[in-house]
């Protein structure tokens, strides 16, 4: 895929794959090119060149919303929640579109279950959470509409450690309870712990892809992006 914004390229012939029931890292420095990929698929920005395939169906050219009625949801960078609404209320509309045989009481319960502490804050307005507290809800809006692909865009980003370990432990379990799972982080320590597979971006291409413990082994990688 090549895309970029109006007549300046920022990807360049990027092929990716994602395989059912894993995580797949995508690691890279700012301006390497993730959010325009992750922009791009959910439908946000158009591809000059090349083809988005999801389960054997091309989407390009769909309009975002049609693209998360197939089964792809994203919990993008910065959280983007309504912050004056509820939490409550904020989950209630990631559950759009429900589809025939879920039901919102079923993903709510999940979403509960996976971070209780939104049970406790579901009346409180969604401004006034940690920023901890917001990511969760950014992610559990995600899951509310049962997503068939899981886009996560920098989940770590301002948060705590402690908070990012018990984050990462969360979609560790997502994985593990076959959720598919699109990582895009620039914590690169993170992302080859937790990943089945990961794509390093740099310059708008993919400079290298192999698995985490492959990576781990690459001199250059574990320089640039380990700092050992």
């Amino acid at each position: 895929m090549t895309t970029g914004y109006g007549s300046m390229p920022v990807l360049k012939k990027v092929s990716l794959e994602v395989s059912k029931s894993t995580i797949t890292g995508m690691i890279g420095p700012n301006g390497s090119g993730k959010t325009t990929f992750i922009k791009t698929v959910v439908g946000l920005n158009r591809p000059w060149e090349g083809k988005i395939v999801f389960q054997n169906t091309q989407i390009n050219g769909k309009s975002p919303h049609e693209i998360t009625r197939m089964g792809i949801s994203l919990a993008p960078e910065g959280r983007r929640l309504f912050q004056k609404m509820t939490v409550m209320e904020n989950l209630l509309i990631g559950s759009y579109p429900v589809k025939k045989g879920d039901s919102k009481l079923d993903r709510l319960e999940y979403v509960f279950q996976l971070f209780p502490i939104l049970k406790q804050r579901k009346n409180q307005e969604a401004g006034t959470l940690s920023g901890g507290e917001q990511q969760m809800l950014n992610i559990g809006r995600a899951l509310m509409s049962s997503p068939q692909l899981l886009i996560l865009d920098e989940p770590s980003l301002g948060l705590a450690p402690v908070i990012t370990k018990q984050l990462f432990s969360v979609i560790a379990r997502l994985r593990d309870e076959g959720f598919t799972i699109l990582l895009s982080e620039q914590n690169a320590a993170l992302t080859l712990n937790i990943s089945d597979y990961v794509y390093v971006l740099e310059h708008g291409s993919v400079a290298v892809k192999d698995t985490p413990q492959s990576l781990m082994r690459n001199d250059v990688i574990r320089q640039t992006y380990l700092g050992v």
